[in-house]
């Protein structure tokens, strides 16, 4: 099947037999790599039975090799002959020795395990990580008997003969008997109540506190069942009725108030979802877990014999661990309590492998110091670096690089500087084409090799290849469409692109750190194109208002405002030249200050003025007025709007 023969993807809860259907085996060691051999361990995170084999077609004891053997299975070592890619894609899974809580479904906001069973989410964690129990039956009958039995004893304790002892005493006494008496049926009516209280909070889904628990149990232990763990809530979860739930859901939201109307539709919403998808609640609560393709989760070896592993593989470690611990416990009929707390510790690594971030005080890090939290699956998939962002939305493009930008202001306006390095990448085929034609390399190998010596002779190459060839810049976020514009290469060296400064404007850009990217038009007709309507020079206009957008400003208008200021005092104040030449020329000589007034003939007629502002009309045409004041930013944008 191919991607585009795709329509949509349904992302949705998987049941442990979808998950089971995806496997290639279980994972039952937590071993990786062996350390003698370099080779995957048989059943471990990295085994090629499972997973395939490391090597296109051969199997991992060697009986097999060659693709004339695709397809078979080795008889010896389990392995199918196949390619090696297949590991990008095999799956294992893990069969845990207990149900355990997907960390998504208990803590996302809003709880949907607390949703689904109308439960605060901080009472569900607690009954999960075996803090707390909950209530999971209910013996109506035995309960009534309890409450009957409660109340025959405080009628016949109330009737006690303790009264009729009294009477027999002296009249002074005889109050105090009545007093003492009072008392006592006050308190027998109190423990009465508390005891009533106690039988009739009992009912299903109640969450109890370990002390209220053991001291229930040991009173009323024949009226309720309890338990603890996602096993117990695993169970609770897979009586639900889904179409009964919508029904009763339906029949509540009628007659509710409009506050409590909004609970009942978030949980409506989430049950009729369900129900949509066929997803069963108790999925929720997972009893295989899936292993990543091991190509995923890569070991790489290092140059000193050591070996880089990804994080998953640390977290799937002690999944395995504690798992087979839990296991071997079970098998031996280990004491509850050390039980509970493998169970608890498995429910904690499953945690740390779904989302490490999630888990607030108890993220579990690196052994490596440094306290590095490790990433987790979560982890791969959100943010800008994840699976989504990254791979899936971002597209990478060839013939692109991306570097900080700083200022060229030798630059002409429709030029920018390119490091050497990120154009001799970029203009790659180009070069090895021209290397071919003057037969310095007689194949592509060869002149790459060229190429990675970096020669005189590369450069020289590159240097004429570059020449009238465009290359586009672009700064994200590109909101119109001056955002991308094509420039004249100029090759500098360093690895910082240089912009002209009158451009930054149309780019939203500044020098303090901004990236843009390069990308190289290849075809003739792109060149064509972006040298006709993508030059810098030709898009000198806002598109949206027609007013120019390659403005003077920040340290150019502080210059021209230097330079065309006259003060009083200066070197030379009251001269008179013939011409704006000679005032140039006692200025070289040190006669007269640049911001000293003086009267200097300019089109027949003696104007008094500054050799700074004559400078300064210099950078104009001949036919453009001579521009004889304090030149000031909005001076400067109606100078650039006239020409």
């Amino acid at each position: 099947m191919r991607v585009q023969d795709l329509e949509s993807i349904r992302i949705k809860l998987a049941s442990p037999e979808d998950i089971l259907s995806w496997s290639h085996g279980e994972v039952t060691k937590p071993e990786t790599i062996n350390y003698r051999t370099q080779r995957a361990e048989k059943d471990g995170l990295f085994c090629e039975k499972i997973f395939g084999p490391e090597r296109d077609y051969q199997c991992y004891c060697g009986k097999y090799r060659g693709i004339k053997y695709k397809g078979v299975i080795c008889d010896r070592c389990g392995v199918e002959i196949t390619k090696s890619q297949v590991r990008r894609e095999r799956m294992g899974h893990i069969l845990l020795a207990t149900p355990v809580s997907h960390i998504w479904f208990l803590r996302g906001v809003p709880s949907s395990v607390g949703t689904i069973l109308d439960i605060p989410m901080q009472q569900l964690e607690r009954v999960i990580y075996f803090a707390a129990y909950i209530v999971t039956k209910v013996n109506e009958e035995a309960k009534r008997k309890v409450l009957e039995e409660i109340e025959k004893e405080y009628k016949r304790k109330i009737k006690s003969p303790a009264s009729a002892k009294a009477s027999a005493g002296k009249q002074k006494s005889k109050l105090k008997t009545k007093k003492k008496e009072k008392i006592k049926v006050q308190e027998l009516k109190a423990a009465r109540d508390r005891a009533r209280e106690e039988v009739l909070t009992l009912k299903p889904l109640k969450v109890l506190s370990e002390v209220e628990y053991h001291d229930l149990s040991l009173k009323y232990g024949q009226v309720f069942e309890a338990g603890t763990g996602a096993e117990t809530l695993r169970k609770i979860f897979e009586k639900i009725d889904l179409k009964k739930e919508i029904s009763n859901l339906k029949k509540e939201f009628e007659k509710a108030s409009p506050q409590n109307r909004k609970i009942i539709l978030r949980r409506l919403r989430i049950f009729q979802g369900m129900e949509r998808a066929k997803v069963r609640p108790e999925w929720m609560f997972m009893q295989v877990l899936p292993v990543l393709p091991p190509d995923l989760r890569p070991m790489v070896q290092l140059d000193g014999g050591r070996y880089a592993s990804s994080d998953l593989n640390d977290l799937y470690r002690r999944v395995i661990n504690r798992n087979n611990r839990l296991k071997y416990l079970l098998e031996i009929n280990a004491p509850e309590v050390i039980v509970r707390n493998e169970k608890r510790m498995l429910q904690e690594a499953v945690d740390a492998l779904i989302d490490n971030g999630m888990r607030k005080g108890t993220m579990t890090q690196a052994t490596t110091g440094g306290r590095r939290l490790l990433k987790s699956l979560a982890d791969m998939l959100k943010g800008k670096q994840g699976r989504f962002r990254q791979n899936l939305l971002g597209k990478r493009v060839d013939y692109s690089g991306r570097s900080v930008i700083v200022v060229g202001p030798q630059l002409k306006l429709n030029q920018c500087g390119l490091p050497k390095k990120m154009a001799l990448e970029l203009f790659k085929p180009f070069v090895i084409r021209k290397i071919l034609e003057k037969e310095l390399a007689y194949n592509v190998r060869g002149a790459a090799r060229l190429i990675e010596e970096e020669t005189d002779e590369v450069w020289a190459i590159l240097e004429e290849v570059v020449k009238d060839k465009l290359v586009l810049l672009n700064r994200a976020p590109t909101l119109h469409r001056l955002g991308i514009q094509a420039f004249y290469p100029v090759l500098i060296e360093g690895e910082t692109i240089q912009t002209h400064p009158l451009v930054c404007k149309a780019f939203n850009a500044d020098f303090d750190g901004d990236q843009m990217a390069v990308h190289l038009p290849l075809s003739d007709e792109a060149q064509k194109e972006s040298k006709e309507r993508m030059l810098a020079s030709l898009n000198l206009l806002k598109p949206a208002t027609g007013t120019p957008i390659v403005t003077l400003y920040q340290d150019i208008v502080l210059g021209c405002y230097w330079l065309t200021r006259i003060e009083a005092g200066k070197k030379g104040e009251g001269k008179i030249f013939s011409n704006p030449e000679e005032a140039e020329i006692s200025y070289e000589l040190g006669n007269i200050d640049l911001k000293a007034k003086i009267k200097v003939r300019i089109k027949n007629e003696f104007t008094e003025t500054s050799l700074g502002r004559i400078l300064f009309n210099r950078a104009f045409p001949t036919n453009f007025p001579f521009q004889n004041q304090v030149i000031k930013i909005r001076d400067l944008e109606n100078m650039v709007g006239g020409i």
